[in-house]
């Protein structure tokens, strides 16, 4: 089985690009986050992920078929999204091929942006927003911007992957996991997720659209929320009682 990173756009420069991963996950933060981000600053596909790993799935909009995982970049940013809940056997060797892939192209660090389950998330208005840091470095950079760490605890799925692989080959990465609904889309910590991320690079993002948007963007992801869950579930099996064990 092989995991191709394909250029659509050979002439994108990503040396010092700052990359933005926003995969399916809890609440689907991420990928709520991410398509905001690539219509908010108009950026054009410049990669996309082949593998026969991946199930035969292609998405259509506007009448034409494209690949679930893409790539997306102004020369600035380089944001990472899928419409397609990514396989728990899949989750590691993408994770790995992605980071390879990045430090390759000469990008200089990887956000992701997530999640995590809050069980009292009905009962706040505005989430809050915590950090993981892929190194010691990472994590006192975090904490000086304002962003409280998350200091004992587990992580899993895909950015936790990412984190680690990351650390590896010394691409300075880090997670934003805003407080959110675990089995429904969640467009409000996307909100709150994305306000960090525009005080952290000094954009001037409008984000009153999503907010008007929410349920219609709720509507829209409900399916790929469906399938995330079962991929979760799947991903899960034989840690149950520990993953939790992070929010603390």
């Amino acid at each position: 089985m092989s995991i191709d990173i394909v250029k659509d756009d050979k002439s994108i420069n990503l040396k010092g690009v700052t990359a933005i991963e926003g995969f399916p996950d809890v609440g689907l933060v991420g990928v709520i986050s991410s398509s905001f981000l690539i219509d908010a600053l108009k950026l054009k596909q410049v990669a996309h992920v082949k593998s026969d790993f991946m199930p035969p799935i292609a998405v259509v909009h506007e009448g034409w078929v494209r690949d679930p995982i893409r790539f997306y970049s102004n020369g600035k940013f380089i944001v990472m999204t899928s419409e397609l809940a990514v396989p728990a056997e899949f989750i590691y060797p993408l994770a790995v091929s992605i980071v390879n892939w990045l430090k390759s192209e000469g990008v200089s660090n990887l956000i992701s942006l997530n999640g995590y389950p809050y069980d009292k998330r009905m009962d706040i208005e505005e989430p809050s927003v915590f950090g993981v840091g892929n190194s010691q470095i990472v994590a006192t950079q975090l904490k000086e911007k304002g962003i409280e760490i998350i200091q004992e605890g587990f992580i899993a799925g895909l950015y936790a992957v990412l984190l680690n692989e990351s650390n590896k080959v010394n691409l300075p990465a880090f997670a934003l996991l805003a407080q959110s609904y675990d089995k429904y889309p969640d467009p409000g910590a996307a909100i709150v997720v994305l306000k960090v991320v525009s005080k952290l690079f000094n954009m001037s993002l409008d984000l009153k659209p999503l907010a008007e948007k929410a349920d219609e963007i709720r509507l829209n992801v409900k399916d790929l929320m469906s399938q995330t869950q079962t991929t979760m579930q799947d991903a899960g099996k034989g840690m149950e009682g520990t993953v939790p064990a992070m929010y603390r």
